[in-house]
């Protein structure tokens, strides 16, 4: 390992010692447009700060400023009666044109005593509590998330840190089913190879970081235009391809070889492709990283836009992804796998979303897409003699059509709305099949024959009030009913937030909400029984203070506190919460009575990269418990206690940066093994007296990363390397039952594990 580390080191010093090219010139292009209602705002002043080069907007709010020279810049926008907006860690690169659009909020409303103060960190009354906001540069860029929207979020102080191997959201003490991603208001239930089927979490993302314009993270108290969820949401921009010319990116990065290419298609569309292909088996042959299993997966993304005018525009999404593993026997013995097999995985999104701007105070976003799942799976049981006999079989086809409207209208200065509807139709086809077999406390469950073929719909309609009643107090009343035709629940959801302005630099936020979701139809399709389960809920309670320091640095403290009801329990095992196993487990009978509940006070201090230093600090404490079938009060799988997390970089040239992220987070509670039992099965059983009753050591991990730059004349290359887990932490996984040996041993995440990339455009 130290060998490693020295080579590692070596490639990190000759890439920042490698020379700096000649200055070349790149252009700097985009719209800018009402942030509530997508209008194009004309006579806007853009300005390139460290410049002070500007130009104005159009009467289609598009802008251009030609022959920059190739760097890093902060680029601000402003006109009267809006609250100006900066936008950092703009790359202008050799040869290319760099997209940036802004979006203003309208300030026609003065505050007595507070003037509209510049900064980086934009501003919504729809969303007042729990929300944090990446540029497309902060995710490529983030040490340790290997250009993985889902891992940069691994920082924030509302997601736990369970295991590096996976990059489920869990997100204030809840669960990785209860999350959901919308791209371009196209609603995604997974953006992960190999998924966790009912879940929205899986080892490492699908999308590609360079589609990406931007990021933001609702973890709570979330408005009405969102349902069926109950922790958090992630929207996500997709940029349009460039309409001007052709561009080409090829990438080698970890995720795997792929590239992007992107150009006009007629004058009014354009598009952009992008196709990727893993190569982590020969990372696995090279290094170890804690297996040696050697999974195999690729994807193909792609975005159309035709722009009718600049009122206008339809935009066209397909996302498809392919999955494969086959781990023998022997592999799994030696990465302490309860089984093995064969998995062959495909899932796929395709919509269509049309953006209509009706005029300077209504806009609409209406999408239709279809996302369609398909599990291919057979698994045996490593420690068992080989019969032949498949012991757990999967053939899943899950087909969801899906129709979205969301509308927004300002009646007045003081007054506006967003209201619209969700409809779904869901067509699940399961044939699976899981052998007799005995469960984790050495019971006999019998065989589960699973056929089913189910046939539902999701109706949604939501409105939310955004109003003004005093010049420093904003406020958002919220409501939201929804009907589930398989079992013919029908919920309502009211929600409630404020921001109270008490200067220009400081504010206090909260809100207030309940909110519902389905329960995964793999466990309702179990039996008839299962399918009169209630929908679990859960009331969220918020209250936050915020201060800007500075207008690049920001400091965010929230207290929160959310309530579960409605989750289902199993007799049969009274102390286990269902909700937090494997949904493939084999439930004869669950009743819908499990609480849970999770509080806990978050600090976020975040500097945006205006000059040369950026950083994100942030430490929680929280705790998540649960209530079972036995009535009994208990840890939650995912209760860290309490996590502290430091994230920044240092860019002294346009064409070096270097970052780090280092984590530190209390351990995860287990359920200790019975050692007596487990002799006597041959097989791990845990003690049912002591359920979540121990924890694993704490967690803490170092990941650095450098990026070298270099500009050409006509192309631009990014090489970096980075680190994860880069002084070898030990961090233990989970604790097994080692039956040859008859003790208990340890599996641990990823140890050391080098990485380098390349990005060449063309």
């Amino acid at each position: 390992m130290k060998n490693k580390l020295i080579l590692m080191l070596g490639i990190i010093i000759m890439i920042s010692l490698l020379p700096a090219q000649e200055i070349k010139k790149g252009n700097l292009m985009g719209r800018v447009i009402d942030a509530e209602t997508s209008y194009p705002l004309s006579n806007v002043t853009v300005i390139v700060r460290e410049l002070e080069k500007g130009v104005y907007t159009n009467e289609k709010g598009q802008y251009k400023i030609m022959n920059l020279p190739v760097g890093n810049y902060t680029v601000a926008f402003q006109i009267i009666g809006t609250q100006p907006q900066l936008k950092a860690d703009i790359i202008i690169r050799s040869n290319r044109t760099t997209f940036v659009n802004g979006e203003l909020k309208r300030t026609a409303i003065q505050i007595e005593g507070i003037k509209v103060k510049t900064d980086y960190f934009a501003e919504t009354e729809e969303q007042t509590t729990s929300v944090v906001s990446f540029s497309n540069e902060e995710i490529r860029r983030a040490p340790g998330s290997a250009g993985d929207v889902s891992r940069i979020m691994m920082s924030l102080p509302s997601v736990a840190k369970v295991n590096d191997q996976s990059n489920n959201l869990i997100v204030r003490g809840g669960n990785p089913m209860e999350n959901s991603f919308y791209i371009d208001n196209i609603e995604i239930p997974n953006i992960n190879h190999f998924p966790h089927q009912g879940s929205s979490g899986g080892p490492i993302g699908i999308l590609n970081v360079d589609f990406i314009q931007d990021v933001t993270f609702n973890t709570g108290g979330f408005s009405a235009i969102y349902g069926d969820k109950l922790s958090s949401i992630m929207e996500i921009n997709f940029r349009d391809g460039n309409p001007n010319e052709f561009d080409g990116q090829i990438d080698f990065n970890f995720a795997g070889f792929g590239g992007i290419f992107e150009g006009p298609i007629s004058k009014k569309s354009s598009a952009m492709l992008a196709v990727k292909r893993s190569y982590l088996k020969y990372i696995i042959d090279a290094v170890d990283v804690g297996t040696s299993i050697a999974p195999e997966y690729g994807d193909i993304q792609g975005k159309f836009t035709y722009e009718f005018n600049p009122y206008h525009k339809l935009s066209m999404l397909a996302i498809f992804a392919d999955d494969h593993n086959t781990p023998d026997q022997e592999n799994a013995v030696e990465n302490y796998m309860s089984h093995y097999g064969n998995q062959d995985l495909y899932q796929g999104t395709y919509g269509l979303n049309w953006r209509a701007v009706w005029n300077e105070s209504a806009f609409s976003n209406t999408s239709f897409s279809i996302t369609s799942s398909q599990y291919d799976e057979d698994f045996y049981e490593t420690f068992k003699e080989p019969t032949g006999d498949t012991d757990i079989k999967n053939r899943t086809n899950e087909l969801e059509l899906k129709f979205r409207n969301v509308n927004f209208k300002r009646f007045s200065e003081k007054l506006s709305a967003d209201f619209g509807i969700d409809i779904k139709h869901l067509k699940h086809d399961y044939d699976n099949y899981l052998a007799e077999t005995t469960n984790i406390l050495g019971d006999t469950i019998p065989e589960l024959i699973m056929k089913d073929k189910i046939r539902a719909e999701k109706l949604g309609g939501f409105i939310s009030i955004n109003y003004v009643p005093f010049p420093r107090f904003s406020t958002t009343l919220g409501l939201r009913a929804d009907y589930f035709s398989l079992n013919d629940n029908v919920t309502i959801s009211p929600r409630f937030s404020f921001k109270y302005k008490i200067n220009e630099s400081t504010s206090l936020n909260g809100s207030m909400g309940v909110f519902y979701q389905n329960l995964p139809l793999l466990l309702l399709s179990q039996n008839e029984e299962n399918k009169d389960l209630k929908d679990p809920y859960s009331k969220h309670y918020i209250i936050g203070f915020e201060h800007l320091l500075s207008e690049d640095t920001r400091l965010v403290i929230e207290a929160y506190q959310k309530d579960y009801n409605n989750f289902p329990v199993d007799p049969d095992q009274p102390g286990f919460f269902v909700i937090d196993d494997n949904f493939f487990n084999y439930y004869e009978s669950l009743q819908d009575n499990g609480q849970a509940l999770s509080r806990g006070v978050e600090v976020i201090l975040q500097k945006k990269l205006a000059k040369r230093i950026y950083g994100l600090a942030s430490a929680t404490y929280f705790r998540s418990r649960y209530k079972s079938y036995d009535g009994i009060w208990r840890n939650r799988s995912y209760d860290n206690q309490f996590i502290v997390s430091i994230e920044g970089g240092y860019k002294p040239t346009a064409g070096l940066e270097m970052s780090l992220r280092w984590i530190y987070a209390g351990g995860v509670p287990y359920t200790p093994i019975d050692v007596e039992q487990s002799i006597l099965n041959h097989q791990g059983v845990l003690d049912e007296n002591n359920i979540n009753a121990e924890r694993y050591p704490d967690y803490h991990s170092l990941n650095v990363r450098m990026d070298k730059r270099f500009f050409f004349s006509k192309t631009n290359l990014v090489i970096y390397a980075s680190v994860w887990n880069a002084y070898a932490q030990k961090n233990v996984a989970e604790y097994y039952w080692n039956d040859t040996d008859q003790t208990i041993d340890e599996v641990y995440q990823w140890t050391f594990l080098p990485i380098v990339g390349v990005e060449y455009e063309f």
